[in-house]
């Protein structure tokens, strides 16, 4: 059975099927295959199943919020306080994008919308200052994954709804590994500039700089601050706080920067709708693929094998990175959390590593995936800007791709770096 899926799925997906209507037509092959046709009987229910979580709710209020947020100007904010902090080191632009993908991650938590925002603005930008193309664009994809570590995350929202994991202790895990991966990203643009002699600017930002730059970016800095805190506190549920989210982008973005024009509303709200649409397909489809499996002890079968191989903690860690950074690849990473999620999961929770790590390791480690070929979809949107072909921001990139992953490995084996946070608060 599991044979009969694998090659159905791969053969349908390099077709050219969408992956939601890829996953739906695999389920459905796979209970034709079970000769069991009362089963199809229930596939409308397992549909809605899927998605009936009060905490998936969430997701579309925090796209929108990004949304309004990317067309209220912000990105110019976030990127003049960021540049005004770090401008004075070599490759001075570089570290501002990355410090300006920190900022935007808390957000939109979203590495797509992070590379469009901050791309089309500071890539042209670094390449007007002396910066190579494909560096540039390099830079930017691979800080853009900071996004979804970062929270607000949708990949969090997506995992703690699904595992039935603490979504606020997901979004507290989250700060440390995004803060040490936007640091290790850094220490390798400081290299690449410092080796090419990239430029820097003259002096460093005075502190009155500094203090009206951080006052123009205040309203936007604050967003995250009263999201998470709020969550974090327990005022507010991660689906409230979603909604606050985009109150306070509309407040801010209307009646303060009063760049918002209410004509620009329902375009947002259909991005919104499709965004959400796309996702919610594969979450919906995702969740009958995942309930035939299970019927079939597919995950048992599977971590018997991952178990057969090894039943060091750290050697399982260790596949279940390379196969997610494998998966990831081809596969949308939504759609590869849905499906892998319930298998691995368990698997990770027996061996004793604590669930919130894990889920911090699966959306990282297929995050990584945002930025490697031939499916990357951080990559198309630079070399949309860019006019670079896939090849060529492809060698740039991999030097970004390589710290990134030490860095998954080192979330992934000390554990303190994940799962410090979520104890100090009680999670």
């Amino acid at each position: 059975m599991l044979g009969t899926i694998a090659i159905t799925f791969i053969v349908l997906l390099f077709a050219g099927m969408p992956i939601g209507f890829t996953i739906g037509s695999v389920a459905l092959y796979a209970i034709y295959q079970m000769d069991m046709p009362v089963m199809f009987n229930m596939v409308p229910q397992r549909f809605f199943a899927g998605l009936d979580m009060f905490t998936l709710m969430a997701m579309p209020f925090f796209i929108l919020a990004g949304q309004i947020m990317n067309k209220s100007g912000i990105t110019h904010r976030l990127v003049n306080f960021a540049n005004v902090l770090v401008g004075h080191l070599r490759g001075g632009l570089a570290h501002a994008n990355i410090i300006a993908s920190i900022f935007f991650a808390g957000m939109t938590g979203a590495a797509v919308s992070d590379t469009a925002a901050i791309g089309t603005m500071l890539i042209p930008a670094m390449v007007e200052d002396g910066y190579d193309k494909d560096f540039s664009a390099a830079v930017t994809a691979s800080s853009s994954i900071i996004g979804p570590t970062i929270p607000p995350s949708n990949m969090m929202v997506i995992y703690g709804s699904l595992m039935g994991v603490s979504i606020a202790g997901l979004f507290a895990a989250g700060f440390l590994p995004g803060l040490l991966l936007g640091g290790m990203l850094m220490i390798l643009s400081g290299f690449i500039s410092k080796k090419r002699g990239y430029p820097k600017k003259d002096k460093r930002s005075s502190i009155k700089e500094m203090v009206v730059a951080f006052w123009d970016a205040i309203l936007a800095l604050l967003m995250p601050v009263i999201i998470l805190g709020g969550i974090l506190s327990g005022v507010f549920t991660p689906t409230e706080a979603a909604s606050i989210a985009v109150a306070y982008a509309f407040i801010v973005g209307k009646f303060v920067f009063k760049s918002l024009k209410l004509k620009d509303i329902p375009e947002l709200l259909e991005q919104t709708a499709r965004t959400t649409g796309v996702v919610f397909l594969i979450i919906a489809a995702a969740s009958i693929l995942g309930w035939i499996l299970a019927s079939e002890r597919v995950p048992e079968q599977i971590a018997n094998m991952f178990m057969q191989i090894s039943n060091n903690k750290y050697v399982i860690l260790l596949l279940i990175n390379l196969l997610m950074l494998v998966v990831g690849m081809f596969m949308d990473i939504a759609a590869a959390l849905v499906i892998l999620g319930p298998i691995l999961h368990p698997l990770a929770v027996s061996l004793g590593v604590p669930a919130i790590q894990f889920g911090i390791i699966m959306v990282l480690s297929l995050n990584v995936a945002l930025m490697t070929p031939p499916v990357g979809a951080c990559l198309f949107v630079v070399s949309g800007i860019t006019k670079l072909s896939l090849e060529q921001i492809s060698k740039a990139i991999w030097p970004f791709i390589v710290v990134e992953i030490i860095t998954l490995f080192a979330i992934t084996f000390i554990e303190p770096i994940s799962m410090f946070l979520p104890r100090l608060l009680g999670f």
